[in-house]
């Protein structure tokens, strides 16, 4: 059977747009077409809330401009136009800030935890100085913050907790940008935290292992209180990893031992180290203490042959690699030896 080679061709993939460049002066834009807005608004509806009848088109056309608007004396008008540049100039800022991250920091980890921290900073300073340009009556404030916490208390528990595990998380660090964890069977290495839930480029599932699948999974911030969080980075980045390794009855396991040990060693040259300075740091903080840290080859008698396991520290996010590399030196190691065979299912059968 013969198949006839075919040759695809096709245009190549458009490029793309570039609207990125555009994203801070549209921002810029919007925001102040909004503002521009909301000032007419607020202009046109002083004369409907004093005349008794409809508007009329005297009425309309008598409308205050907006150099009247800025002179009036009317408190509500006041502190909408304020609020208004408020937000205005607060996002102008923050976008320009951002912009200026962006092109100067080139480290991808600290350019995003600047991000984060210039939003959630701008946000709140423009939420606290809002609400007390709102409200300036001690009074007004104890009764508003009375009946909305009751009011979000219940209508909003969910929410409520995630901004909860939220704060946990911004202050108590169990994960952050970068770790892999594990929660409630979902995992993945954590690429961003926001206020109601964390992303995460997930690892696993169908891909038989700890490698990206491509997905990015969101879940709420509420976890952190509800399951178990297993934290592969935090603290200490090495992880206990076994590979088992059957050979048959026959097989010289004592240097079929002697292989695995010495590759083992020759990947733990490097990291010795780095793993005692890892250990000694998390004594400090916690109450750990590991007897062995080297590799070592356990031995044990199955079915159908000898198990030689290997168990060796690595880094969570190196142990594809590590157990593809001490494989590919191990079966070339195995082929030299002829008293060195692999055990695999066989079957007997014995006529009489």
């Amino acid at each position: 059977m013969y198949v006839d080679k075919i040759k695809i061709t096709g245009s190549a993939p458009p490029k793309e747009l570039g609207l990125k460049k555009y994203q801070f002066p549209i921002k810029v834009i919007v925001l102040a077409f909004a503002m521009l807005g909301c000032l007419t608004l607020t202009a046109l509806a002083q004369p409907a809330a004093t005349s008794s009848g409809p508007p009329s088109v005297g009425s309309a056309l008598n409308a205050p401009s907006l150099s009247q608007l800025f002179t009036r004396n009317d408190p509500v008008r006041k502190k909408t136009i304020e609020t208004i540049f408020m937000v205005f100039f607060g996002y102008l800022f923050m976008f320009g800030f951002i912009g200026i991250i962006n092109r100067r920091v080139k480290d991808i980890k600290a350019r995003h935890m600047i991000r984060k921290n210039v939003i959630y900073i701008v946000t709140v300073t423009l939420i606290v100085i809002i609400f007390f340009t709102w409200i300036q009556n001690i009074n007004s404030i104890t009764i508003f913050l009375g009946v909305a916490g009751a009011g979000l208390a219940l209508a909003l528990q969910e929410v409520i907790l995630c901004v909860a595990g939220w704060m946990l998380i911004l202050f108590r660090h169990p994960y952050e940008t970068g770790d892999r964890v594990e929660i409630n069977g979902i995992k993945g290495d954590i690429i961003d935290i926001r206020l109601f839930q964390t992303s995460l480029l997930e690892i696993g599932n169908w891909v038989n292992a700890d490698q990206s699948t491509g997905r990015i999974v969101n879940i709420p911030n509420s976890f952190v209180y509800k399951y178990a969080n297993y934290n592969y980075s935090r603290g200490f980045e090495f992880i206990w990893h076994e590979i088992p390794v059957l050979l048959t009855f026959e097989s010289d396991w004592k240097r079929g031992k002697e292989i695995i040990m010495g590759h083992a060693k020759h990947l733990a040259e490097g990291q010795e180290e780095q793993v005692n300075r890892k250990i000694d740091a998390m004594r400090n903080r916690y109450m750990i203490f590991y007897g062995k840290l080297t590799p070592i080859v356990y031995v044990n008698i199955k079915d159908s042959g000898v198990e030689l396991t290997l168990r060796y520290l690595t880094e969570a996010k190196q142990r594809r690699s590590s157990q593809d590399n001490l494989c590919r030196a191990i079966l070339e190691d195995f082929e030299k030896e002829p008293n060195v065979n692999f055990a695999y299912p066989t079957y007997r059968i014995v006529k009489n």
